[in-house]
């Protein structure tokens, strides 16, 4: 093994841990917000994929960026996903309109619904 590869596997495996150490510490209230904030690193982890595309000079380095690509990919979208769901939980909710008034016809407010009351009435005394 080559010197760069043994340098690059330690900074690999170091970072892992960092970030497994990091991301354990985060509250379970505060993991979504932070995820989905994250979708520009993972923006930059595809463009480092594509990268990896452009400079593969074997089958095997190929592979290797395709499935970067892939994977980088799934996790922006599901990002993406992810925001768009937790951003769904916090808008407000239209009130619920009663469709049906007490007399079974359909309600309507204000001066409108004065008429439209008195027609009836006026329509089932006839």
């Amino acid at each position: 093994m080559s010197t760069a590869l043994v340098t690059d596997l330690t900074i690999f495996v170091l970072a892992l841990l960092v970030g497994i150490e990091v991301i354990g510490k985060v509250p379970a209230t505060l993991h979504t917000p932070l995820m989905s904030a994250t979708n520009s690193i993972h923006g930059i982890v595809l463009a480092g994929a594509l990268l990896i595309g452009v400079t593969a000079h074997t089958v095997v380095g190929y592979i290797l960026a395709f499935i970067a690509s892939l994977f980088a990919a799934a996790n922006v979208v599901g990002g993406y996903v992810v925001t768009g769901r937790m951003l769904k939980m916090f808008r407000r909710k239209a009130p619920q309109e009663s469709l049906e008034g007490l007399d079974g016809q359909r309600e309507l407010k204000g001066f409108k619904g004065l008429k439209g009351l008195a027609s009836i009435r006026m329509k089932a005394r006839s």
